[in-house]
């Protein structure tokens, strides 16, 4: 469990786990989501809520851990624009902790045989 921080004076966070992250990997929330120049603001985060709506009113929307993803992180009341910009961080450390297990992930869903 991590916990970002969700303002700029550090008197408010959200905590997020491990399954909300690989969560974020499933559905590729965070890929394309922040223009060429890379400034997270209001309308990013509306962006990633109108993405995830759609998956929710999709057969995606019968996950139990998108939407835990919804209620512990996205639609958390702290959440805003730093808080996002703060989970985009803490999701490219996780990425890089765990790429070797990312690598077969994706291998096996590509349909390529483990070795």
């Amino acid at each position: 469990m991590a916990k970002i921080q969700a303002n700029p004076s550090g008197t408010r966070s959200i905590e997020v786990s491990e399954q909300h992250l690989k969560t974020i990997e499933k559905y590729l929330l965070l890929s394309d989501l922040v223009d060429s120049h890379g400034y997270v603001d209001e309308q990013v985060l509306d962006k990633l809520r109108f993405n995830i709506r759609a998956l929710l009113e999709s057969e995606a929307g019968r996950d139990k851990d998108l939407l835990d993803l919804c209620l512990d992180v996205v639609y958390h009341p702290n959440m805003k624009a730093f808080g996002l910009q703060q989970l985009y961080h803490c999701y490219q450390e996780w990425r890089q902790h765990n790429a070797d297990e990312l690598a077969s992930l994706t291998e096996a869903q590509q349909g390529t045989p483990f070795n």
